[in-house]
């Protein structure tokens, strides 16, 4: 539950793929509770507040639509932002070695 002081600076609301989901099972058990911890505590309350800065946030070079990367250890979370509607869609999670 979200009290008052969090809600104001959740600016933007997170939505996962079903692409995303789909790769999220596929990870190996360890990796998955790593990574849903990392999400949880870290990645989502970072990208509410601000998508595109962090340090391991990075614009990805020639995509189109505008594409953003998150990285936890060796695995990436891709993502796009709608400044519009302040809507980050998580799009897919991918080992660094088969991401790119």
């Amino acid at each position: 539950m979200l009290n008052l002081n969090e809600a104001s600076l959740s600016k933007f609301r997170i939505f996962e793929t079903t692409q995303f989901l789909s790769d999220k099972e596929k990870l190996p058990k360890k990796m998955k509770t790593t990574i849903e911890n990392k999400r949880k505590g870290y990645v989502y309350p970072q990208l509410s507040k601000e998508p595109s800065c962090g340090l391991n946030i990075k614009k990805l070079k020639n995509y189109s639509p505008p594409t953003w990367r998150y990285r936890i250890r060796d695995y990436r979370i891709f993502f796009e932002i709608d400044e519009i509607e302040n809507i980050v869609f998580i799009l897919s999670i991918d080992q660094r070695k088969d991401a790119y």
